[in-house]
C-alpha cells in the first residue's frame, strides 16, 4: 500500500519506525512539529529527541533544519503528483479527469498543510539540488501540463501555451487552495471542496476550445 504524508494517516506512536526508515520517520515528525507549533519552534535536535534518534543518526540523515524543511517539501511534492495522477487515471482522464485533479490538489492541501506551507511558503532554499526537490516539484507541475496537453489534442481545450495554462489554472486553484488551510472559508456553504467544484466549471469554461 502506498505510504502517505503523516497527516493523511494516523499519527504513530513514537519510536514505532522501520529500521531503515528514520529519514521518513524524521520528516513526518518534522511536519507534525510544524502544524502543531510553526517552523519557527521546528530544530533537528528536538525532532530527532522526539523519536529518541541519536545526534549521531540525526546528522547521518539531515546536516541542518534546511536540509529537513526541503526533505519535507520534497516529500510533500512527491505525494502530490501521486494524487494528481490517480485523480486523472481513475476518472479515464478528459473533463471528469481534470476536475478531479483540481478536487484533488485542494484535498492534499487542506489535509496536509504543514507540508504545503513548506512547500509554498519561501521556506526552502528554492536552488537546493541535494534532496530531488527541484524534480519532484517539477515533475508534480508536469502532471498538469500533460493533462492539459492531452486535452488540446482532443480538441477540449484552446490551443494557447499549455504550460501558460497550467500557470493560470495553477494560481487559481492555489489560491483556494490557500484559503482552505487559513480557515478563510468555514463560513462558505461547503467551504473549499464547494469552491473548486464551482471553479473547475468556470476555469473550464475558460480554456475551452473557442466555437467555430
Amino acid at each position: 500500500m502506498r505510504r502517505r504524508p503523516a497527516e493523511l494517516t494516523s499519527r504513530k506512536p513514537r519510536k514505532q519506525y522501520h529500521h531503515g526508515d528514520l529519514r521518513r520517520a524524521l520528516v513526518a515528525e518534522a511536519a507534525r512539529t510544524i502544524q502543531a507549533r510553526g517552523v519557527g519552534h521546528l530544530t533537528l535536535p528536538a525532532n530527532g529527541e522526539s523519536l529518541g534518534v541519536s545526534r549521531t543518526a540525526l546528522y547521518r540523515h539531515f546536516a541542518d533544519k534546511a536540509a529537513l524543511l526541503a526533505a519535507v517539501a520534497t516529500e510533500g511534492f512527491a505525494q502530490l503528483r501521486r494524487d494528481l495522477v490517480d485523480a486523472w487515471e481513475q476518472h479515464g482522464g478528459g473533463r471528469e479527469g481534470f476536475d478531479a485533479m483540481g478536487v484533488a490538489y485542494v484535498r492534499f492541501a487542506v489535509k496536509g498543510p504543514s507540508y504545503y506551507r513548506v512547500m509554498f511558503g519561501g521556506l526552502v532554499e528554492a536552488d537546493r539540488a541535494d534532496c530531488g526537490l527541484q524534480e519532484q516539484a517539477a515533475s508534480a507541475f508536469g502532471v498538469l501540463v500533460e493533462a492539459i496537453v492531452q486535452q488540446q489534442k482532443a480538441g477540449l481545450v484552446r490551443e494557447d501555451d499549455p504550460v501558460q495554462l497550467a500557470r493560470y489554472i495553477w494560481a487559481a486553484v492555489h489560491g483556494i487552495a490557500m484559503l482552505g488551510i487559513d480557515g478563510q472559508l468555514r463560513d462558505a456553504e461547503g467551504g473549499a471542496e464547494a469552491l473548486i467544484h464551482f471553479a473547475n466549471e468556470r476555469l473550464r469554461l475558460g480554456i475551452a476550445t473557442p466555437p467555430r
